[in-house]
């Protein structure tokens, strides 16, 4: 089986130092609801297994994605990728980075 790579060189290990609304660039567990933006890599500390999965839901470079709704305590998170709706743990939307739509 091969490994997926959909890292880019714009690779960023902490999160962001603005806040999200000024942010060209965030972790989409950092977006709140209502807010979206295009998938630009998924962090290399993510399991290769669980990068392939987000890879065949549509997690992909270049896709957007919008926060539809948090469960109370910011878990799951509720998401609108490839004009579908899939939940995700906050700690797989944590290694999702994306860069905000204008």
């Amino acid at each position: 089986m091969s490994k997926v790579s959909v890292q880019s060189d714009a690779h960023r290990k902490d999160g962001p130092s603005v806040p999200v609304e000024s942010a060209p660039d965030a972790r989409l567990a950092d977006l709140r609801p209502g807010m979206s933006g295009r998938v630009t890599d998924i962090d290399e500390s993510v399991e290769p297994s669980t990068a392939r999965r987000l890879f065949d839901l549509g997690f992909a470079p270049g896709a957007e994605v919008t926060v539809l709704r948090k469960a109370p305590l910011g878990d799951p998170v509720v998401l609108r990728v490839a004009d579908y709706e899939v939940a995700l743990r906050k700690a797989q939307t944590a290694g999702i980075h994306v860069r905000r739509d204008a």
